[in-house]
């Protein structure tokens, strides 16, 4: 969807369009006119399918940032009851099935992560965490369908996407997934009920979901619905945002460290440096212009400040240039930073330890026949040497004066054992 800054008035659009959030609105002079004269009420749902959410999520949460900094409301709902289910949406599989326990227990731990970059209180932008759950669950079956699933085309819902390249692969859609469309649906009908939540935002791969809730709000007689998606967002290399080489890039500081958080966007490539300054940065677009225009050895220090400031919105502005400190120690100066991923072990482990076992250990490789690779490639250095030996081990004789080991993978990963 092409829209122009000139098509809109109110700040919270203009925003999202100028940062390149946009990519589908289901009516954007009807919104713009909406934003321009109150206080809007917006939600973005999660699923609690973990503990943390990860960098895939981050374009919507930043949406839901802008919207409370433009002077509207976000709400943030946790899928407590959808979860149960699992959104089928353009997956090969049916997700297994969690247990109410695992998902209240994620939906505490992920709640954390919002509160960086949003603001939870009382006042009339003051964000809202909600969790379908508390109707959901209250539900009577036979009422539902009667009042809720007799506004449902099958024949419609078949012709959506994200079912219907599922059937085409000749996958498996359960009836129990095939619900959770209806339940997203009702979701946007109970919010706006509740808090008189208007709009609803989420990836494009949601579309049909979102018109699937503004159809039954009319149905159901509630005041004007709206949808407004994003673009689904890959790397220039075509790589999923909030994966890396070695897993998910979690944003639970105890899942993946400030540090390792900085290394994922310091590691941006170049053609998406701009991209993410607008995205995932609060800097001024005019600031972000001139870092774009850098080139060469330059586009370094943009991608320094891009890693800085998006680990800063998340984790703090002191971690933020602890991460960036400690990277800069370790590359430019070639020192042992205790600020580094740390391994612990057992000082009787790390006697005549294998490289290869040192090298899985520290998680800079998924298996002894991957890290052999690494070991013949060159790539490994055991305190900045190269180490050559795929039959090598190493132990209290490659201890640093810091009483540890630094293990490296190329020049950008490494890691510390240190014994205990």
């Amino acid at each position: 969807m092409s829209v122009s800054l000139s098509q809109v008035k109110s700040d919270f659009l203009r925003v999202m369009i100028e940062r390149g959030f946009v990519h589908q609105i289901s009516d954007l002079e009807g919104l713009d006119a909406l934003f321009s004269k109150q206080v809007v009420t917006a939600y973005i749902g999660f699923d609690p399918t973990a503990s943390s959410l990860h960098a895939g999520s981050l374009i919507q949460i930043m949406m839901l940032h802008w919207l409370q900094q433009t002077g509207h409301r976000p709400v943030t709902l946790m899928g407590g009851g959808t979860g149960m289910v699992g959104d089928p949406s353009f997956k090969d599989e049916a997700r297994k099935l969690m247990t109410p326990d695992i998902i209240n227990s994620n939906v505490e731990a992920i709640k954390k992560s919002f509160s960086a970059y949003i603001r939870y209180d009382d006042s009339p932008t003051g964000a809202i965490m909600a969790n379908n759950a508390d109707w959901l669950l209250k539900l009577n079956y036979l009422e539902f369908l009667r009042d809720v699933g007799v506004h449902f085309s099958v024949n419609r819902m078949l012709a959506f996407d994200s079912v219907k390249q599922r059937l085409e692969r000749e996958q498996s859609l359960s009836f129990l997934e095939f619900n959770y469309m209806i339940l997203q649906a009702y979701d946007f009908v109970e919010l706006s009920k509740r808090f008189d939540c208007r709009l609803q935002m989420g990836g494009s791969d949601q579309w049909g979901n979102i018109i699937n809730g503004i159809d039954l709000g009319h149905r159901l007689d509630t005041p004007q619905l709206y949808a407004l998606t994003t673009p689904l967002l890959t790397t220039s290399s075509g790589a999923k945002m909030g994966k890396s080489a070695n897993g998910a890039v979690w944003l639970d500081p105890q899942l993946l460290s400030p540090y390792d958080f900085w290394q994922y966007w310091r590691n941006t490539e170049d053609d998406d440096v701009e991209r993410f300054l607008k995205l995932y940065t609060i800097l001024p677009l005019d600031e972000v212009a001139k870092l774009a225009a850098l080139e060469g050895g330059e586009r370094n220090e943009a991608k320094k400040i891009l890693a800085t400031e998006i680990t800063a919105l998340l984790h703090g502005r002191e971690a933020a240039e602890k991460a960036r400190e400690t990277a800069r120690q370790t590359f430019e100066e070639g020192a042992i930073s205790a600020d580094l991923p740390t391994v612990e072990m057992a000082s009787e482990d790390l006697t005549d330890l294998g490289i290869l076992s040192a090298l899985v250990t520290a998680g800079l490789a998924a298996s002894n026949s991957e890290a052999r690779r690494h070991v013949k490639g060159g790539a490994v250095k055991v305190n900045d040497s190269a180490f050559v030996d795929e039959r090598g081990t190493i132990g209290p004789q490659n201890l640093t004066g810091d009483g540890v080991i630094k293990l490296s993978l190329g020049k950008k990963k490494h890691v510390l054992l240190k014994p205990i």
